[in-house]
């Protein structure tokens, strides 16, 4: 067992409302795990080999960045970000959810559902980004995190501030006697979470070795009383771009494990009992078989922009500096596209925006998706039903 099992009290409280079955007092376990800074556990052939596979995926994926493809990494962050939200369950259609990021960024609103999968790619994107721009991940950071993916839940009052209560996972809502696993006490929390970010700060690890054991270190802390996968996933990418692994592109991780939900928690719960090799044989597994997902779609992505190019070329062929083009270009990063879109993402003038969607929508490039003078979007032909295919997994045994 990689920790200590600390046997506790839960002490009757009359003000605290429950069942009458669960106001008395009860003894639990409470689970303080080792620290993770300075794991040295040997590392087996077997499991060397796994993960040599996976950071050569990785590698064979991000050597085909370049600045030009930049929407198509946003496009990967996005697809991570969403299977991310899908792994706790929460779900809503690819186009329902493109066309409700298109309303947000075009200062309209959105369902609640929506809004928070959204703001988990903004979490993403803030955890990504800082990992490129900082000396090293502090705590504050992780709360930052954290904050950014909470900020539109139902409970936001949770958002950003570390918990200072007992949580547990299973059992029942009222006392953790009887739940399937209580995370370490309160107190221990803050000084686990500085041990934490010693771990992500060093690079005495392989890259994903290391990104494994920092997921599952954070899962078993569970700082937060909400948001604690999801937050924990985003360090995964937080780590490999620290380490240099995902320059531009990050494999979607979370898609191979929110197929294989029952195995991901598996390998957690393996972590949790010492089996460390098995959490990290699952881990660089799913690793290598989302980068190799993400190639063979980004190849896919690349093939249909050639022929929106072909259609735009057939149909009229504007002339070179046309902002169609450059239309065509950033697409991929926003499978539902508006003029105000349009306008920041080409840095054009509203007036030759509409003119170029006007071009793109007579060569059958981008389908009206709204009819009125206001707020109009237009979705990017065949690019939500690739993208769909990916966050289902379809890509599941991609090479």
């Amino acid at each position: 067992m990689r920790g200590t099992l600390v046997r506790r009290t839960w002490e009757y409280d009359p003000a605290r409302y429950a069942p009458p079955r669960f106001r008395r007092a009860c003894h639990y376990e409470a689970f303080i795990p080792d620290d993770l800074f300075g794991f040295d556990e040997p590392i087996t052939a077997d499991l060397a080999g796994v993960v040599s596979d996976a950071e050569t995926a990785v590698h064979r994926l991000n050597a085909q960045a370049r600045p030009g493809l930049a929407p198509l990494a946003r496009l990967l962050l996005r697809t991570e970000s969403i299977a991310s939200s899908k792994v706790e369950g929460m779900q809503v259609d690819a186009r329902d959810l493109a066309r409700a990021e298109a309303r947000l960024e075009s200062g309209g609103k959105a369902g609640s559902t929506a809004a928070e999968i959204l703001a988990n790619i903004d979490a993403m994107d803030l955890a990504i980004d800082h990992a490129t721009g900082s000396n090293a991940v502090t705590v504050d950071d992780l709360v930052g995190i954290h904050a950014a993916l909470m900020a539109t839940a139902p409970n936001g009052h949770v958002a950003g501030v570390v918990r200072t209560e007992q949580n547990w996972i299973g059992g029942n809502n009222y006392n953790p006697c009887g739940a399937s696993f209580v995370g370490p006490p309160p107190q221990e929390v803050p000084r686990l979470l500085e041990d934490l970010c010693q771990s992500i700060n060093d690079d005495a690890l392989p890259p994903v070795i290391q990104s494994g054991l920092v997921h599952a270190q954070f899962e078993v802390i569970h700082p937060f009383l909400d948001g604690n996968g999801r937050t924990g996933r985003a360090l995964i990418h937080v780590v490999l771009r620290r380490r240099g692994l995902t320059p531009m592109y990050v494999p979607p991780i979370s898609v191979v494990l929110a197929g294989h939900k029952d195995a991901y928690i598996a390998g957690l719960d393996a972590y949790a009992r010492g089996n460390s090799e098995a959490w990290l044989t699952t881990f660089a597994a799913a690793t290598a078989q989302s980068a190799g997902m993400a190639a063979d779609y980004l190849r896919q992505v690349t093939a249909l922009q050639d022929r929106w190019r072909a259609m735009l070329r057939a149909s009229s062929n504007p002339r070179a500096d046309s902002v169609a083009w450059a239309l065509i270009d950033v697409m991929p990063a926003h499978p539902m596209i508006s003029v105000p879109i349009a306008v920041t993402a080409t840095g054009r003038t509203k007036a030759v925006v509409n003119e170029a969607l006007g071009h793109l929508e007579a060569a059958g490039v981008v389908i009206r998706a709204s009819h009125g003078q206001r707020n109009r979007t237009w979705e990017a032909a065949g690019l939500l039903d690739l993208l769909a295919d990916l966050e289902a997994g379809a890509y599941a045994h991609a090479k």
